[in-house]
């Protein structure tokens, strides 16, 4: 078993790594592997509904790895999506990498555990959480919660690890993660499949 994680921070180990690592730590500890992804500096493109993504199977532009993380997220068994907190709000570069995974290959995710982990120096976390869970909720991806809601505190690294009850947090997040995981993998082995989903009807309301 796999988790794929995205480092949503321009910094490679800062807060955002930090969280991230420990909640890696404690899905080690559970025997699953994991995988952080570093988005990186750079701007990343809007997704504008060209729609060609339906033709050729993945996001039509090349930049910021989003192609990349969607090929590894095939082969992912669950998710953790990292950013830190800009104005009350995950960064524009996160949603715009997520906005273009899940618009050209929302497949890839589906029904697949998924949780959201946001760091900020200190306010404007719940309202980042808040918008990093709409996409588990489109893609029929079991949220992973833990003991408090899935943020840690501090500016630099070094706070963060003295943000005792934000480590917890992302502790249990990875030993949440492991349990449904493992359950997901024992229900199959049981012979319990995953639904049908209903497809087909998209309404439309002219206004």
């Amino acid at each position: 078993m796999k988790v794929l994680m995205l480092n949503g921070s321009p910094h490679e180990k800062g807060c955002t790594y930090t969280a991230l690592e420990q909640v890696g730590q404690a899905l080690a500890s559970q025997g699953v592997e994991y995988e952080i992804l570093h988005m990186g500096p750079a701007p990343v493109r809007d997704c504008i509904g060209c729609k060609a993504c339906v033709k050729l199977g993945r996001c039509a532009f090349k930049d910021n790895q989003v192609n990349e993380f969607v090929e590894k997220a095939r082969q992912a068994d669950g998710f953790v999506f990292g950013s830190p907190v800009y104005f009350a709000h995950p960064t524009g570069g996160v949603l715009s990498f997520l906005d273009r995974a899940f618009y050209s290959c929302k497949s890839a995710f589906f029904g697949k555990p998924g949780a959201a982990v946001v760091s900020a120096r200190r306010g404007g976390c719940v309202s980042s959480y808040d918008v990093m869970n709409k996409y588990f909720g489109i893609a029929n991806m079991p949220q992973v919660g833990s003991s408090y809601w899935n943020m840690v505190h501090g500016n630099v690294p070094e706070e963060v690890l003295q943000d005792l009850e934000g480590l917890q947090t992302m502790h249990n997040i990875g030993l949440n993660m492991a349990w449904l995981l493992k359950s997901i993998q024992a229900g199959k082995e049981a012979g319990v499949q995953a639904p049908q989903l209903e497809t087909g009807h998209r309404t439309n309301f002219v206004r």
